[in-house]
């Protein structure tokens, strides 16, 4: 079980206060696409299971995925199986895209941008999420992390402009996020008493999130982009 998975497990408040940079991407799906007009057409690049298929019921989603990134997963419900760096559409066929914690996993990020720009017509529009300093994951297909100046200039050569760049949380958070996941270091009989040393102080820090202003300690980025 990775940490992610294991603090998915967590009661629902509780979920979205301490898997922050979850919350907010889930948020901000959600006002991505009550912001689309009924029918628009939406491409999912990198969609997996297709979570976040739910927010598109009045537009025309399109979920694509290359299958690799976990065994476990039911890639049953995707429209197309194919590298999100050579899809099969034709250019400007998409209204919209969303690239959600999927562009560390491919080879050729640059590329897979790129892509995603071809396929939306001119003015439409990006919601990417990023990771900055997350856990390696999905092994083996696990190539990058982004900081907001790699990612604002990967944006610019792909074509796209209007960029806007939100950290998810700071310092604090991240720190309380990495305490958490430390649990999962402890064997089974050691759990209680890591939890009852660790937990404390995570649902704390959160708190003390606002003295990190600049916000260069982040699990990662939310950014909005259009093509040009």
């Amino acid at each position: 079980m990775t940490p992610t998975e294991f603090l998915r497990r967590l009661p629902g408040p509780l979920w979205h206060y301490i898997l922050h940079f979850e919350g907010k991407i889930e948020n901000s799906v959600s006002t991505f696409a009550a912001s689309l007009a009924p029918g628009a057409r939406v491409l999912d690049a990198g969609a997996g299971e297709g979570r976040y298929a739910r927010f598109f019921n009045r537009q025309r989603y399109c979920g694509v995925d290359l299958c690799v990134g976990d065994r476990t997963w039911d890639y049953g419900r995707l429209n197309a199986v194919a590298d999100i760096a050579n899809m099969p559409f034709r250019s400007g066929c998409f209204d919209a895209c969303l690239n959600i914690v999927t562009l560390e996993h491919v080879s050729e990020p640059t590329a897979a941008l790129r892509e995603m720009g071809r396929a939306l017509r001119p003015g439409g529009r990006l919601l990417l999420a990023i990771p900055h300093e997350w856990e390696v994951h999905q092994s083996p297909y696990d190539f990058y992390r982004f900081t907001r100046h790699g990612i604002e200039y990967l944006l610019e050569k792909a074509g796209f402009t209007e960029i806007k760049i939100e950290p998810a949380g700071g310092y604090f958070r991240l720190l309380a996020r990495r305490l958490l996941s430390g649990i999962l270091f402890f064997p089974p009989f050691l759990v209680p008493v890591a939890a009852l040393f660790l937990v404390p102080p995570a649902l704390v820090l959160p708190v003390l999130d606002f003295l990190d202003r600049e916000r260069n300690f982040t699990l990662g980025y939310l950014c909005t982009a259009v093509k040009r």
